[in-house]
């Protein structure tokens, strides 16, 4: 999830309820991929393995991870917002709750509804979190931070998710077709999405445009 410079409209609690409604819906995008079985994305196959390894949930290791993350944040001078704390907290508890409640997909038509829900959730679960404008998560304020050293969106989003990408593959988290397809649809959906809920890119300081 994107920081983004937007003038929020609506009141507080409708705020609070897209930022609280994208995160359940987020964590439930999870779950859904994870129990695919047809590959995670870049993030969700490193914590699944290092889920694996260590014998935790995924949703723990998701809130570890990410309050690791963000201690990442200090040299880059990010700030969290109440966004990005709730982010941490409640995107791992919400990815653990629907893992344990989904059945298992027991045939590939199943597994490819998991997968195509997934991802359509998440790319849903992104434009709310966005437009409430409490703050970027903690693995995006990662790559923002990036951004203002100078490393493009694209260069940036691609060296970090390819590099957790093997490690989780490394570790035995589950990567495949469906990682594939996330990559491939994840954009185009959430900028489908964005017409209901309008994202901007945050501006520098001179005010241009970070490169893509």
């Amino acid at each position: 999830m994107s920081e983004a410079t937007l003038p929020y409209a609506g009141s507080l609690p409708a705020r609070l309820l897209r930022l609280y409604g994208g995160l359940a819906l987020y964590g439930g995008g999870i779950g859904l991929q994870v129990r695919s079985g047809l590959g995670n994305n870049p993030w969700d196959a490193f914590h699944q393995g290092l889920a694996l390894r260590a014998g935790l949930s995924i949703g723990t290791v998701i809130i570890a991870v990410g309050a690791l993350v963000m201690l990442l944040w200090i040299p880059l001078r990010q700030r969290p917002g109440v966004g990005t704390i709730s982010n941490v907290i409640f995107v791992g508890l919400f990815a653990d709750a629907a893992i344990m409640l989904l059945p298992g997909p027991g045939h590939w038509t199943l597994s490819w509804l998991y997968l195509l829900l997934a991802v359509v959730s998440i790319a849903l679960a992104t434009t709310l979190y966005i437009s409430a404008g409490m703050g970027p998560g903690p693995r995006d304020g990662l790559m923002t931070g990036l951004m203002r050293l100078g490393l493009s969106v694209r260069l940036g989003r691609f060296l970090i998710e390819i590099s957790v990408l093997a490690v989780g593959w490394l570790l035995g988290g589950t990567v495949g077709v469906g990682t594939v397809v996330f990559a491939v649809a994840i954009g185009p959906l959430t900028q489908l999405f964005g017409r209901w809920f309008p994202l901007e890119t945050p501006a520098r300081a001179d005010g241009s445009r970070p490169a893509e």
